[in-house]
């Protein structure tokens, strides 16, 4: 043990011992800076912000980067088609040359979804059950019914639709509801004697609806034409009916 103190304090332990440290820094400075020139270290660019371009111009900036680009598609209403809708890495990111920019495209083909069960069903829960399939609300209208706020049937233009069918994604459907009021009675009206466009504006006063339109004799004036029949016909026995009871007529240019 004596001889190995002695050792530790001679001329030519310390210059191997110097020769090891020297030896090992070289070797870790070698190491470093080999690998900063196989990774470019401080080499690269910041991701370009591509969201909201179109597809020809967002590839376009990638090529003039030197960036390649992998693309995915999606459907998402009220995007205009063909446009980046997502990017990653986001924009702003440093990375080396030639990674990889994975884009998002929105196609314009919407994909077709099964239309839902609905009828007789609130149009409270009806709302987001529809928005869950990728359909939108349009028109709503009433009908006399005991039902309130009840879809009675669906339509997407101007064709009834059932469960089960395939829409676009995206569809407006139009929604008849129930207006809750269908037990109710409203006084039949006088329509003897009016124009068509008279009894329209008498009938949609009193909440009945317009049935079948028939003629009598020649008609030269339609527009001038008066009503000399009404079914139901306001008598002492009738004098009531239920909302959005259709009265048919019968016009003629025949003077009474």
């Amino acid at each position: 043990m004596a001889k190995f103190i002695s050792y530790l304090k001679t001329k030519s332990f310390r210059n191997n011992f110097i020769a090891a440290i020297s030896t090992v820094f070289a070797l870790l400075m070698i190491a470093f800076f080999s690998l900063r020139y196989y990774t470019k270290h401080g080499q690269g660019l910041d991701v370009p912000s591509l969201k909201g371009l179109s597809y020809g111009q967002a590839i376009s900036k990638l090529d003039e980067l030197g960036l390649r680009y992998a693309v995915d598609s999606v459907y998402v209403m009220d995007k205009p088609p063909g446009i980046v809708i997502d990017q990653d890495p986001d924009a702003g990111t440093f990375v080396k040359d030639n990674r990889t920019i994975y884009l998002t495209i929105n196609t314009e083909l919407a994909p077709n979804v099964t239309f839902p069960e609905i009828e007789f069903k609130s149009l409270r829960e009806v709302q987001p059950m529809l928005e869950g399939f990728g359909l939108k609300i349009g028109d709503t209208t009433y009908k006399s019914d005991v039902s309130r706020d009840v879809v009675l049937s669906a339509s997407f233009g101007g064709q009834v639709i059932k469960a089960g069918q395939s829409l676009p994604k995206g569809s407006r459907i139009d929604l008849v509801l129930g207006d809750g009021r269908g037990s109710e009675e409203v006084d039949i009206p006088a329509l003897i004697g009016l124009t068509v466009d008279e009894a329209r504006f008498s009938l949609k006063g009193a909440m009945l609806s317009l049935g079948t339109i028939t003629y009598e004799g020649e008609i030269t004036d339609s527009a001038s034409a008066t009503i000399v029949m009404q079914v139901p016909l306001l008598s002492d026995s009738l004098t009531k009916v239920k909302i959005g009871t259709p009265i048919n007529i019968v016009l003629s240019n025949k003077k009474n």
